[in-house]
């Protein structure tokens, strides 16, 4: 693969590498790398590895990540995937979360956050506990960071779309951890994507610094005191990386910084990456109001006839009622007010009249064991594809709401009437395939 890289860019590299350069260059001839994340959420890598789907090998710096070859295997379009068994994401990327040492219980803010690689990795490592603000500016961009969301099976989240500013105004000391993807120039997927060559220039390395600059700043002052901040980009412009760094460190004198690591495609099996971790040594206090909820017992008859009637747990007592939407909303829930959000924590489901009808996100959310009515099926059963298409399936019973599963991992819900499963997979994830 012959690949017309900027000659700026290669001016840098050059500079940067000096007798590592050639070794870097050969390495656009390799293809790109592709990758995995298991969802240990819904199923373990041992579970996943026993199905034999793909032929997956390991990445060494993530042990819920595996390379897979895209020209033999299609994961993204198995029924595996439509169920949130795993997330599709570039090897390199999966080298930040694990520096972030998620513990369960943390607060965590994920603040450049679509499309969701890093978010859902923060949650399968809080395992439903703690708080997940996850945060995207670019409101089309923030769509797919949704959807993504809700297929991992997230319950303690918050999705907001905003700048870090006013997030800084909301959140001043409030995260234990506190995620940076930062808006970068995209060097690092040039072997990925042609289109990221195209779009490249070095006024936009000045301009993604300029960025970069104040949402450090920002993120910073969300942390609390021994916080932890993870800065990382895809890109090898020094600009964009050290130098951000750099001068963050001597600007802040309580901030410390633990440690900055790139990944070279030459070096390793995986594009191009930086992370840096620091340290908040410094107190701050927490300005933020902890929401208050209130009793929406008569409001939600409904929602408590349905769990009573078709599920096994209580899944939780702290509700917010927004128009006709039902949400759990996280024990550890901030006050919002000032923010646009777009989910405020596990949407139940629609509150209709003398009903309440659930979401595709509690399918997503809810385990095998929590469920009284469940419809199993293989990987490689047409039903499943049936199921995925939209279509009805027969079932010989009536059992009201059940939940759809593939090699035990819920899909979605269906409503049972006389043999007949009616599908209530969302219209707009149907395949057509």
């Amino acid at each position: 693969m012959t690949i017309a890289l900027p000659q700026k860019f290669l001016e840098d590299m050059k500079e940067i590498l000096k007798d590592e350069y050639d070794d870097f260059i050969k390495s656009y001839e390799e293809p790109k790398t592709t990758g995995l994340r298991v969802n240990t959420l819904k199923i373990s890598k041992e579970e996943l590895l026993n199905l034999n789907l793909f032929n997956l090998t390991q990445i060494p710096w993530a042990n819920e990540g595996f390379y897979y070859d895209e020209t033999i295997d299609r994961p993204g379009k198995n029924p595996l995937h439509e169920a949130g068994a795993y997330y599709l994401q570039e090897p390199s990327a999966m080298s930040v979360v694990p520096k972030v040492d998620v513990q369960e219980g943390d607060k965590v803010l994920d603040m450049c956050a679509a499309p969701g690689g890093k978010s859902t990795y923060i949650l399968s490592k809080l395992n439903d506990t703690g708080l997940l603000v996850s945060n995207e500016i670019n409101p089309i961009r923030i769509k797919a960071l949704g959807e993504n969301l809700e297929r991992f099976g997230a319950k303690n989240c918050i999705i907001t779309n905003t700048d870090s500013n006013n997030l800084r105004k909301v959140f001043t000391g409030y995260f234990d951890k506190v995620v940076i993807d930062a808006p970068c120039s995209g060097q690092g997927m040039f072997r990925k994507d042609e289109v990221a060559i195209k779009d490249w220039s070095y006024a936009k390395v000045l301009e993604c610094q300029s960025i970069q600059r104040e949402i450090i700043r920002d993120g910073y002052e969300m942390l609390k005191n021994g916080g932890i901040l993870v800065y990382s980009t895809c890109t090898f412009a020094k600009e964009e990386n050290e130098t951000i760094i750099n001068e963050f460190i001597e600007e802040f004198e309580n901030a410390k910084l633990i440690g900055m690591d790139r990944v070279w495609p030459h070096k390793v099996k995986g594009e191009g990456h930086f992370v840096a971790k620091i340290q908040k040594l410094e107190n701050e206090d927490c300005n933020t109001k902890e929401l208050k909820t209130k009793r929406l017992d008569k409001e939600i008859k409904d929602y408590k006839d349905f769990e009573k009637k078709f599920l096994n747990v209580n899944i939780g007592n702290k509700f917010d009622l927004r128009g006709e939407n039902l949400y759990l909303i996280p024990e550890e829930s901030p006050d919002t007010k000032k923010l646009k959000v777009l989910r405020y924590g596990l949407h139940l489901g629609v509150l209709k009249k003398n009903r309440f009808e659930p979401s595709h996100a509690l399918s997503h959310y809810l385990k095998l064991e929590d469920v009284k009515n469940v419809e199993e099926f293989k990987v490689d059963d047409n039903q499943i594809l049936d199921y995925l298409r939209g279509n009805t399936i027969n079932t010989g019973k009536s059992r009201g709401w059940v939940l759809v599963s593939v090699e035990g991992v819920p899909i979605g819900w269906g409503k049972e009437s006389n043999g007949v499963l009616k599908n209530h997979y969302p219209k707009g994830l149907r395949i057509n395939y």
